[in-house]
């Protein structure tokens, strides 16, 4: 008793699609992926005189083939990110506390399914 194995058709969608992953064609949205993240975290960042709000920016950074979009603020006060305690809180000088906003995760979670969503789709329409 043996095995048979029929095969029909060739490779070409496969190696089209790999070609196009290979030169990173699906990288060109980056900036645009970037920049709604940008303005979600301005539109959930808490305001007391907005600096915070308008200190968010990005960073597309490229390693080993890996990209990154790092979000990045601004807003230091004395060695101090002003992003990060209102997320987390903070201490005062008075000694109390003030408890932190959970504000990035809610504006980010939206924007990094729909980036998966989307580059998906850039990748898989080679």
């Amino acid at each position: 008793m043996g095995m048979r194995i029929v095969s029909q058709g060739d490779f070409n969608k496969t190696f089209k699609f790999l070609h196009h992953v290979r030169g990173g064609k699906f990288y060109k949205n980056l900036d645009k992926y970037a920049q709604e993240g940008v303005e979600a975290l301005k539109e959930y960042t808490p305001v007391d005189t907005g600096k915070t709000r308008d200190s968010w920016d990005y960073i597309i950074t490229e390693e080993d083939d890996v990209v990154y979009i790092t979000w990045t603020n601004s807003n230091i006060n004395d060695n101090v990110k002003i992003a990060v305690i209102i997320q987390f809180g903070h201490a005062t000088p008075d000694g109390h506390y003030v408890e932190g906003v959970d504000y990035i995760n809610p504006a980010m979670q939206p924007i990094f399914e729909d980036i998966a969503e989307r580059a998906w789709k850039d990748v898989t329409s080679a």
